[in-house]
């Protein structure tokens, strides 16, 4: 099992999550991060860290959330490696919960 970043992510980029990671596993987008599955060992640090509570186990993610376990793992081969938490959004807190986000999505 792994853990998936979903839409809610997208255009908060809360990095809360980067901190606890203890296998570098988040990658950064330019508007959204991402979980490399072949890096996540499942340790849970992260999910409750999330501030948008964008991040679930591959398998309780949202029906219509799926596609984002695929994203995940695309986009965590193609955007670097985060590890610390950087700058947040100025209107992260503006985006926090808005649905449909997929198509702000910044590749």
């Amino acid at each position: 099992m792994t853990f998936v970043v979903t839409e809610n992510c997208i255009k908060c980029k809360y990095m809360d999550c980067v901190e606890v990671c203890p296998v570098d596993c988040f990658h950064e987008g330019p508007n959204m991060l991402v979980i490399d599955p072949e890096e996540c060992i499942d340790c849970t640090l992260c999910e409750p860290e999330c501030p948008s509570e964008a991040i679930y186990a591959d398998d309780e993610v949202p029906e219509d959330q799926q596609e984002f376990i695929k994203l995940n793992e695309e986009l965590s081969q193609d955007w670097p490696v985060i590890t610390e938490i950087g700058d947040v959004p100025a209107d992260a807190d503006d985006w926090k919960d808005k649905p449909n986000k997929k198509e702000l999505l910044e590749r």
